[in-house]
């Protein structure tokens, strides 16, 4: 029976596990949008949210488990002075999963794992002007 047993082991021995979901969770916060595999983004995707609740109180307290948590102190920085505030008055759901396809080379499904707000932007051409 597998009562109560949540999560993927992710085919890695516990401490190997726990250092990749905090370095995911890290790029993932720092560059807003990261491509990886979709077990390895389902798994990051509550880590990421819990981590973007605490900046919202915004506490002492909240900086410190941020900070033990996560691997960079610009990011802890950013985390509360930029996502935080951006997030304040939404109750959750703060990222989104979008599936890819299978991986050329091994064939695992791929994902892109963003924060709701940090959609892709074309970047508009410029039109060169004619000179009279």
């Amino acid at each position: 029976m597998r009562h109560r047993v949540n999560g993927r082991k992710l085919r890695r021995p516990t401490e190997h596990r726990l250092a990749l979901l905090r370095n995911l969770v890290t790029s993932f916060l720092e560059k807003e949008r990261i491509k990886t595999t979709l077990a390895k983004a389902k798994e990051a995707r509550p880590l990421a949210e819990k981590m973007i609740t605490l900046a919202k109180r915004n506490t002492l307290h909240a900086r410190r488990r941020a900070l033990a948590f996560l691997r960079k102190e610009e990011v802890v920085t950013k985390l509360f002075n930029e996502l935080g505030p951006r997030f304040n008055e939404r109750p959750g759901g703060y990222s989104r999963i979008i599936k890819l396809g299978p991986r050329k080379g091994d064939g695992a499904q791929m994902a892109l794992l963003e924060l709701i707000g940090s959609e892709y932007k074309k970047k508009e051409k410029k039109k060169k002007e004619k000179k009279k």
